[in-house]
């Protein structure tokens, strides 16, 4: 009796402790760069990813969890350019969080503190109405964004305390 009760102990906290246990997954046998386009762009629409500045967390529909690293030398940053509604973000949701401007296109330009040119292109926002950008790590940005003839100016930095979503570039 004693043998089954402590069998069935055993077994319950096995379980118990694989439910919404977190897995620190392998960044090399996954392009990180793809599977955060696959979770902006909706390609992928089961479960749930945010994205921090070191790391893509991703819950299945189970509640596990897979973490992966990031490149050390790219830093993720996702914009919400916007008019008249926001919502404060610093950690972006790449399922959860939903901007203004759905699939708008914008001019952007982008270059660091020393004045080096980074991004000068023209980018569509996703239907969250966020673009995304990939810029290199510990550096200060200067990033304009312009549709429509409105601008939205902002200084941004992609230092490890940083947040990874954008939600307060006014176009005005």
């Amino acid at each position: 009796m004693k043998l089954k009760f402590l069998l069935t102990t055993i077994l319950v906290s096995v379980i118990l402790t694989g439910c919404g246990q977190s897995e620190e997954a392998s960044s090399g046998d996954v392009d990180i760069k793809e599977l955060v386009n696959d979770y902006s762009t909706d390609e992928i629409t089961e479960g749930s990813a945010s994205i921090t500045s070191e790391k893509l967390i991703i819950q299945d529909q189970d509640g596990q969890e897979k973490i992966y690293d990031l490149p050390e030398d790219e830093f993720f940053v996702s914009i919400a350019p916007f008019v008249n509604q926001t919502h404060p973000c610093t950690n972006h949701s790449l399922t959860g969080c939903q901007g203004e401007m759905v699939e708008e296109t914008f001019d952007v330009y982008i270059e660091n503190q020393d004045g080096e040119v980074i991004v000068d292109k023209e980018m569509k926002t996703f239907k969250n109405g966020f673009f995304d950008l990939w810029l290199p790590r510990e550096q200060t940005y200067n990033v304009t964004v312009k549709h429509d003839g409105k601008i939205a100016e902002q200084k941004i930095s992609t230092y490890e305390p940083d947040g990874t979503c954008i939600t307060t570039m006014r176009l005005s």
